[in-house]
C-alpha cells in the first residue's frame, strides 16, 4: 500500500459513478504513476518498464505468474478489478500473446487509464464493464476450464465488496481455471487478521491446494496490508519462494499445507447469505 495523497486538482481526475473520485499522478518516489481513488493508492503503472511492480503484493502475484506453464509462454487471464491494469500489462510485457480480460464496473475510471496510461500497442487484453460477479458470469463459454489464471483484485473504495468474498463466488472462478490454472485473491486485513483467516477458510472449502504469501508482520496479524492467496485445482508451484522471499524490503513468508490450515482453524467459511465488506483500513495507514 501507498501514501494518502492531499487534495490535488493539478492532475488528470475522474468523478466516478458509483462514488468516489479517480486521480492519476506522478509517483513520488519513483518513475510512473499512481492511481489514487479517494486518497489511497490503488495502482502503480511505469509505462517505461510495465515489469517494474512497484507494490509488494503486486510483486507477489508477479513471482506466483511467472511459474505458470511454461516460461514466457502466452496465458489465459481474467482480471476481476482494472486499477490502472498493472498485472494485464505486466503479462503483456512478459508473456507476448497472452489473451485477457478484465472486468471492471467505473466507465469512468478505465476511460481516465486508458487516456493518460495508455496500453501497448497490439495487446490482446478486452475491457468489459460491469459488476464482478456479473461479469464472470457473461464470459465466452469458451473460456470455462481454460483460464490459466483468474486475478481478483476488486475494491470499492478501500473496501472488497461482500458479494465477492463468498464461496459461492469463488466456485465460479473455479469453474474458469483449467486444471492447472490458478486463483489469486488480494485480501486487505489487519491486527487479528479476523477478515483474512475466514477468506482463506472459504478459499480453502473450494481448492484442494492454497497458499497464503505475505508480508511477516502482516501475516502475524500485526499491522494492516494485503495478503496473497494462491489457489488451484492441482498443487501449486513453489519455484517462487526464493524470488518472494528476496522480493523486499520488508521480510515475507509463504504459508502452506499445515500452515494454512493452522491459519484458517476456527474461522468459518464465508457464504452469500452472511458476506461482509474487508475491514476498511484506518487512514494512518497510507501515511508512512
Amino acid at each position: 500500500m501507498g501514501r494518502a495523497r492531499g487534495r490535488d486538482t493539478e492532475h488528470p481526475q475522474a468523478r466516478l459513478e458509483h462514488g468516489g473520485t479517480a486521480q492519476i499522478a506522478p509517483s513520488e518516489f519513483t518513475n510512473g504513476f499512481e492511481l489514487i481513488v479517494d486518497g489511497t493508492p490503488q495502482s502503480h503503472v511505469d509505462l517505461d518498464d510495465p515489469t517494474h511492480l512497484h507494490f509488494e503484493y503486486v510483486a507477489r502475484m508477479g513471482a506466483v505468474i511467472d511459474q505458470l506453464g511454461q516460461p514466457g509462454a502466452p496465458l489465459s487471464a481474467v482480471h476481476l478489478g482494472a486499477g490502472a491494469l498493472t498485472i494485464p500489462r505486466y503479462i503483456e510485457a512478459t508473456r507476448p500473446g497472452s489473451r485477457q480480460q478484465v472486468i471492471e464496473l467505473e466507465a469512468l475510471l478505465v476511460r481516465l487509464v486508458r487516456e493518460h496510461l495508455p496500453l501497448p500497442r497490439g495487446a490482446a487484453i478486452r475491457m468489459r464493464l460491469g459488476d464482478a460477479r456479473d461479469g464472470v458470469r457473461r464470459l465466452p463459454p469458451a473460456l470455462s476450464g481454460h483460464c490459466d489464471l483468474v486475478v481478483s483484485d476488486v475494491f470499492a473504495g478501500a473496501q472488497t465488496p461482500a458479494h465477492l468474498t463468498s464461496a459461492e463466488f469463488y466456485r465460479e472462478l473455479a469453474g474458469l481455471l483449467a486444471p492447472e490454472g490458478v486463483l489469486l485473491v488480494n485480501v486487505a486485513d489487519g491486527p487479528g487478521l479476523a477478515f483474512a483467516r475466514r477468506q482463506v477458510a472459504t478459499v480453502s472449502a473450494v481448492f484442494p491446494h492454497v497458499a497464503v504469501l505475505a508480508d511477516t508482520q502482516v501475516l502475524k496479524g500485526r499491522r494492516f496490508g494485503n495478503l496473497v492467496l494462491a489457489a488451484s485445482p492441482t498443487p501449486l508451484p513453489t519455484e517462487w519462494l526464493p524470488r518472494m522471499l528476496a522480493a523486499g524490503p520488508h521480510p515475507a513468508k509463504i504459508a502452506q499445507g499445515d500452515e494454512v490450515v493452522a491459519f484458517a482453524r476456527g474461522a468459518a467459511v464465508v457464504t452469500d447469505a452472511d458476506a461482509v465488506a474487508s475491514p476498511r483500513p484506518d487512514a494512518s495507514i497510507f501515511l508512512r
